[in-house]
């Protein structure tokens, strides 16, 4: 499949710009990619941290560093749309671990609908949380785990901790530790070269957020 074409598409698709898609990229992907964005979004009831807006973000990044790094965009696309469907189920305390149980959601969709590269995508998935095992192998994996964590850093990281805040009742002061307990930290967990570049940036930009909301919390500003 011609990347190029995969990224006019995925720019026309992502954004939501009001041109006809098909006049970027025809054939089964495109049919597929539209069904399983269907079917991924219908696994998130609401909006929130976790939302199907982070999903879209994250499939944003995936093919922008994908383009870059060279990785095969079909299996990076399907990954970023399915990597979080078992998100809500880990929310409400019924399983243990989504990214694990997205992979397996993932590989039985996509195997329904002939789908030959099912294991990949679904490696992809259940090694993109940095946090828990398995390590990512293919260049995807790593891309697809860079692009969720640079959705924690800078601006929209910012914003998402204090949604998820909002979410659980917590404070400010509780909000500020957890910047510095994991926040700050992803930027020397990113794998690919253009990840980190991207990180390096975020990561600016949280610092000096964290050091001017520390002043006014002083009274300084």
């Amino acid at each position: 499949m011609d990347n190029s074409k995969i990224f006019k598409f995925y720019l026309s698709f992502s954004f939501g710009e009001n041109m006809r898609v098909d006049e970027f990229f025809t054939g089964d992907f495109l049919s597929l990619i539209k069904r399983t964005q269907e079917y991924a979004r219908h696994f998130f009831e609401r909006e929130g941290t976790h939302g199907f807006s982070h999903v879209r973000r994250v499939l944003n990044l995936c093919m922008h560093m994908g383009q870059k790094e060279g990785a095969d965009l079909e299996v990076l696309a399907l990954a970023a749309l399915l990597h979080d469907v078992a998100r809500p189920l880990e929310d409400r305390g019924e399983i243990e671990d989504h990214a694990v149980e997205s992979a397996k959601i993932a590989k039985r969709f996509l195997e329904t609908l002939g789908y030959e590269k099912a294991d990949q995508v679904a490696h992809a998935i259940e090694s993109h949380r940095f946090s828990r095992p398995p390590e990512p192998k293919t260049l995807e994996a790593k891309i697809l785990s860079d692009a969720d964590k640079l959705d924690a850093i800078g601006a929209i990281g910012i914003a998402r901790v204090f949604m998820y805040s909002g979410e659980h009742g917590r404070d400010i002061e509780t909000s500020l530790r957890h910047f510095e307990e994991k926040i700050l930290k992803l930027k020397d967990l990113m794998h690919t070269e253009t990840a980190r570049e991207m990180a390096l940036e975020r990561h600016r930009y949280t610092e000096e957020f964290i050091s001017r909301i520390r002043k006014e919390i002083e009274g300084e500003l």
